[in-house]
């Protein structure tokens, strides 16, 4: 098994994970290990139907055909 050191680290931070691991019943290195399994885990993908409306607030006040015929132009 790899072993990672971290250099650097700033107190806050390191204070805030150690409290962390604590408040779980781990070890800081158990905590550090279970939060890069999280971050670094395969999400799943949304499915069509999680996607819907998603990015609206983007588009607000945007007229879509409108922008489409701009880019397009664009392209010449």
């Amino acid at each position: 098994m790899a072993t990672l050191n971290i250099k650097n680290l700033p107190d806050p931070l390191y204070e805030a994970l150690k409290a962390r691991a604590e408040s779980e019943h781990r070890s800081v290195a158990q905590e550090v290990t279970h939060l890069l399994t999280q971050a670094l885990a395969a999400r799943e993908p949304l499915s069509i139907m999680e996607l819907q409306g998603l990015g609206k607030e983007l588009w607000s006040g945007i007229d879509a055909a409108r922008h489409v015929e701009d880019e397009r132009a664009s392209w010449d």
